[in-house]
């Protein structure tokens, strides 16, 4: 479990971590609230992204942006099939969304996360090779914004408690380290996963990569934001 992450920065209301918190977890209530499984289906698939459904052609990629029909790549991310799902990604997110935010501001960093997980599950759906999967879940923001961390945050530090033997250490490893071993689990589960064809996991690796080049293209303007306070 990851605990401790620092910043360099004084504390200011970080309303965007806890505005995404807070919607993620009234969508999953609400699907909770749905009748019967039959309804909560159709739920997912009117408000999660559906591989081999996109559009094709220009022309048709502008009718469906016109008449909202990739409206669910973008709130595919609030909704989650099960608790478990949805509590993982709540966890990432307040370790990694705290510290980015602060660093980012509020906006920039919904921005990151929404912009994020569309482009992670617009990846999933044209490169998953079932068609007609329903994509839901914030993994591939919230990898967006793991991926942004790293950026910002190259040289930080990470609590972690190691099991050992009966005894658990408290030690602290370079974030660039860990991170980068859940990156590449991700690309491995990618190819080779036990849920291949279940589980998004082109998602995670194209949101992971899509939250460092905006870091990094953020960099100025964050640097700008910082001198100004």
């Amino acid at each position: 479990m990851f605990i401790g992450v620092p910043s360099r920065h004084r504390t200011q209301v970080r309303w965007a971590t806890a505005l995404l918190v807070a919607l993620q977890s009234a969508a999953f209530v609400w699907l909770s609230t749905q009748p019967d499984l039959l309804a909560r289906r159709a739920a997912l698939l009117r408000w999660g992204a559906v591989s081999g459904a996109l559009p094709s052609g220009s022309e048709a990629w502008l009718r469906a942006l016109a008449d909202g029909r990739l409206s669910g790549l973008f709130t595919a991310p609030f909704m989650h099939a099960d608790w478990t799902h949805l509590l993982g990604n709540l966890l990432f997110l307040l370790i990694f969304g705290l510290s980015s935010e602060r660093a980012m501001g509020a906006w920039r960093f919904l921005a990151l996360f929404l912009l994020g997980g569309a482009f992670a599950n617009l990846t999933a759906a044209l490169l998953m090779d079932a068609p007609n999967r329903v994509i839901v879940g914030s993994s591939g923001a919230v990898s967006a914004v793991i991926g942004a961390y790293l950026a910002l945050f190259p040289r930080a530090r990470l609590g972690i408690v190691v099991p050992l033997g009966l005894f658990m250490e408290f030690v602290r490893a370079p974030a660039s380290l860990l991170i980068g071993i859940w990156a590449l689990l991700q690309v491995i589960f990618t190819f080779v996963g036990p849920a291949f064809g279940a589980v998004a996991w082109w998602a995670h690796s194209a949101g992971f990569v899509f939250g460092v080049v905006f870091a990094l293209l953020s960099r100025p303007a964050i640097a700008r934001r910082l001198r100004g306070r």
